[in-house]
């Protein structure tokens, strides 16, 4: 098949590099990576199994590659690009794009077992992060405010530098925990709150993902064991607990992605939680933070060995508090295995 990328994650699954003004075309048995002279040393130092073609037009020389080559159809996928960049790009030729949606997702919803390690290792080095933080937040968090542990949680999963984060890490306090996709606030944390952390980092590009609930109190782990002060608080946490833990384990190559999801929202529905479960149960993780498989209610897609993906079910209630806990699992042998180890 013949297509053409964008996108930088697409483009370096591909051929092991990419930068951030760069196409990838691919021709019948041809390859090119064309970029401009900002990125000349890199992209002939780390490309792979393409050949390296400096222009500063990058969308005229995609042209002239297409013309030379004689193509009459090329693939692309429509999320990745730009209508100004996409028109500049087909107003040159009269090649027909054939839009692929997920083009790239698709060709990488199965991991290699070189990805497998590498998001392994990801995941570990979240979780070892993750310790990292709950001593900081412990010696340093109380009577600081979202913003300033939203901070520090970003250095912390950064190793100071040393790693890219998966994503903005979500540092939410009590009813701002009721926000899935919280953003900071000047609400500071005391003992004897609730505390939820989603965070992530990326090793080698690959990205890991994280959740956590605490029952914020001098000495805190972010474990999945939790004891809190208050009932109601308790019954949902323990609800979303085992909807986690029953996903996890009865999770199967050769399910439905909706199978896994109703492993979750079944027992969390059946615990009079379900109006207060307002996503789905997870996502497939890898190059991209959010990527194919997606473990849904409508989905169907058929869960494999080799995908990897996160086990995420919640309960959010407005005004009081949200809890949320999520690991990533692979399919090995059928199961699935929860790559953070612990």
């Amino acid at each position: 098949m013949n297509y053409i990328l964008k996108d930088e994650n697409a483009i370096y699954y591909e051929c092991g590099y990419s930068c951030d003004n760069a196409v990838y075309l691919h021709l019948g048995s041809e390859a090119f990576f064309i970029t401009d002279s900002r990125y000349t040393i890199d992209a002939k130092e780390h490309v792979k199994k393409a050949k390296v073609v400096i222009d500063g037009d990058l969308y005229g020389r995609a042209v002239t590659l297409l013309k030379k080559a004689r193509v009459k159809k090329v693939a692309f996928d429509p999320k990745e690009w730009t209508v100004a960049g996409f028109e500049k790009l087909t107003s040159g030729t009269k090649v027909l794009f054939k839009p692929e949606l997920d083009l790239s997702h698709k060709k990488r919803i199965i991991k290699s077992n070189e990805e497998l390690k590498i998001i392994a290792k990801a995941a570990k080095l979240g979780a070892k992060a993750f310790e990292k933080l709950a001593k900081e937040f412990t010696l340093n968090g109380f009577g600081e405010h979202e913003f300033t542990l939203t901070h520090k949680a970003k250095t912390i999963l950064g190793g100071e530098g040393k790693y890219d984060l998966s994503f903005d890490p979500i540092v939410a306090i009590n009813a701002n925990a009721a926000k899935p996709h919280a953003t900071p606030t000047h609400k500071k944390l005391k003992k004897g709150d609730l505390l939820l952390v989603d965070a992530g980092l990326k090793y080698k590009r690959y990205c890991s993902d994280r959740t956590r609930t605490v029952f914020a109190d001098q000495g805190f782990v972010f474990k999945t064991v939790q004891h809190f002060g208050k009932k109601k608080i308790q019954k949902a946490y323990d609800t979303v607990l085992k909807a986690h833990d029953r996903a996890i384990q009865k999770a199967r190559s050769g399910m439905k992605a909706k199978e896994v999801d109703a492993l979750t929202r079944d027992f969390i529905e059946k615990a009079g939680f379900g109006k207060y479960y307002v996503h789905s149960t997870g996502h497939g993780v890898g190059l991209d933070i959010h990527e194919m498989p997606y473990i849904s209610s409508r989905s169907d897609t058929l869960i494999e060995d080799g995908m990897v993906f996160t086990i995420e079910p919640g309960i959010y209630i407005p005004g009081a508090f949200g809890i949320r806990i999520e690991d990533m699992v692979a399919m090995v042998d059928g199961k699935a295995k929860v790559l953070s180890g612990n």
